[in-house]
């Protein structure tokens, strides 16, 4: 566990890259593995961030840009900017202060934090640290234990749930077992204890207690906070979401931690985005790096990202502090790519700021928002 010390502001790295090679300089090699590793060969993960780059921008010039306005209205929340911090489990293994020091690096950069079901921090804790710490996510636990979960979360004044969908099983991350990962004995999600569950571990049993369609209808319909459903990839899952109450939508492949060999989730956006029409919030995960990501991301049809992996970077170099210096070089450099490319607030990013080569009327359905 690292976070014993304290890192001066003007030694804080300049880039999420940096932060990066520090963090893995700063953790046990086991630690590190399971941080940074993906399924399988790790196509997708290295996909996730490899897509961004083969989308070249296309800005506009001459014209004025005002103050480049990020704020945006979320669920009925304003919120300064566009960047979530996504949920991430197990934050006691890379800094002291956990979840709690994410929630206050988050709040500080008017960042709104989703709070991981394999939490190492109390609900009430990572709240009280944070107040932007308001949304909580969950796997599912049979519908006793889940609605018993989501309870919890709205007793302790939380906003909405996020019910992670594509992970029925854990994927297999060969990176991870190479290192000889294994979590620290007396590691616990703390917020699921006495929370009912599936029991046994085998795969036939997992996914014998894994959700389906009428679940997640149920769920939307029985919760105390909306539910947003993560980790969908296909516009016909999408849809289907939507018809069965979800309030929103994650674009997402678990960071390439789960199935490989899927899309980018920048890949996978545009086709969701355009199925839904704006009928609830679409958000996004996976492979944002830069503020031209965030920017792609926001022009093929995304309301708000989510990042995961640069907010544990963050969080092991230099906690809380670490954590707000990350968002707050994602959205700065999110506002000068946007004065650059002639957007005076997010309403104006839309899909003519991406450049397809032999394509130039582009095959998106324009536009994912209004100008």
């Amino acid at each position: 566990m690292t976070g014993a010390w304290r890192m001066p502001p003007e030694a804080l790295p300049p880039t999420l890259a940096d932060y990066r090679r520090a963090a893995e300089a700063a953790l046990p090699a086991g630690t590190a593995a399971w941080l940074n590793g993906g399924a399988g060969n790790e196509v997708t993960l290295r996909r996730n961030e490899a897509a961004f780059d083969a989308l070249p921008l296309l800005p506009r010039v001459l014209r004025d840009p005002g103050a480049c306005d990020t704020s945006l209205t979320l669920l009925g929340t304003r919120l300064d900017h566009p960047i979530l911090v996504a949920p991430v489990a197990w934050q006691r293994l890379l800094h002291q202060g956990a979840e709690r020091a994410t929630a206050a690096g988050a709040t500080a950069q008017g960042a709104r934090m989703v709070l991981s079901a394999q939490a190492t921090t109390t609900l009430t804790e990572a709240r009280a640290a944070g107040a932007l710490c308001d949304w909580f996510q969950l796997y599912w636990l049979g519908r006793e234990g889940t609605l018993a979960l989501a309870r919890r979360a709205a007793d302790a004044g939380y906003g909405a749930l996020m019910l992670t969908v594509d992970a029925p099983v854990a994927g297999q991350r060969p990176r991870e077992m190479r290192a000889g990962f294994a979590l620290p004995q007396g590691l616990a999600p703390i917020n699921l204890s006495g929370v009912p569950g599936p029991s046994g571990g085998s795969l036939e049993e997992l996914m014998a207690a894994a959700p389906g369609w009428a679940d997640l209808e149920w769920l939307c319909a029985s919760a105390p906070l909306p539910v947003l459903a993560k980790g969908i990839v296909h516009p016909e899952d999408a849809a289907r979401a939507v018809s069965a109450g979800a309030a929103g939508i994650v674009v997402s492949n678990h960071g390439g931690r789960v199935l490989d060999g899927l899309p980018a989730a920048i890949e996978a956006l545009p086709a969701v985005a355009a199925a839904l029409d704006r009928a609830v919030p679409v958000l996004m995960d996976g492979g944002i790096r830069r503020g031209t990501d965030v920017l792609r991301a926001l022009a093929l049809g995304a309301d708000a990202v989510m990042i995961g992996r640069p907010a544990a970077w963050g969080l092991t170099v230099a906690g809380a502090m670490g954590v707000a210096h990350v968002l707050r070089l994602l959205r700065d450099e999110l506002r000068i790519v946007m004065a650059l490319s002639g957007c005076a607030s997010l309403n104006g990013i839309g899909p003519s700021l991406i450049f397809y080569d032999n394509q130039p009327k582009g095959r998106l359905t324009p536009p994912f928002r209004q100008k």
